[in-house]
């Protein structure tokens, strides 16, 4: 299974230097359209290849999904946690009576423990 992990991560970083070779022209990134910047004397112009482009993108995507996913499953976490919490409240209140229940049943100490643990 290890062979086919690293075959795997070996074909995509193949796949991404081959995306960088093939796309080392320089392109200019602007944040906002040449006329509107030109307005409000700003020009938030980068000059990058577009290979780093193509890969700022797929990376700003991933994490966006990956922010969308955490906040989608935030109810889903705080119901584990509630759940979480609830079971061991449980289990107190089983160790509870257990011990209750073995005082009252036999006043030696092996038993006791016998039937707590059991």
């Amino acid at each position: 299974m290890k062979t086919i992990r690293y075959a795997f991560w070996a074909v995509v970083g193949l796949c991404l230097i081959l995306i960088g070779l093939a796309n080392r022209d320089i392109v200019t990134v602007r944040a906002m359209p040449e006329a509107l910047g030109d307005l409000l004397g700003l020009s938030p112009d980068v000059q990058l290849p577009l290979f780093v482009v193509i890969f700022i993108g797929v990376g700003a995507g991933l994490m966006i999904g990956f922010l969308w996913e955490w906040v989608r499953e935030h109810r889903i976490r705080a119901d584990a946690r509630s759940k979480a919490r609830e079971v061991e409240s449980l289990r107190r209140e089983v160790d509870q009576l257990r011990g209750a229940a073995a005082g009252a049943k036999s006043d030696d100490d092996v038993l006791a423990l016998l039937e707590k643990t059991g």
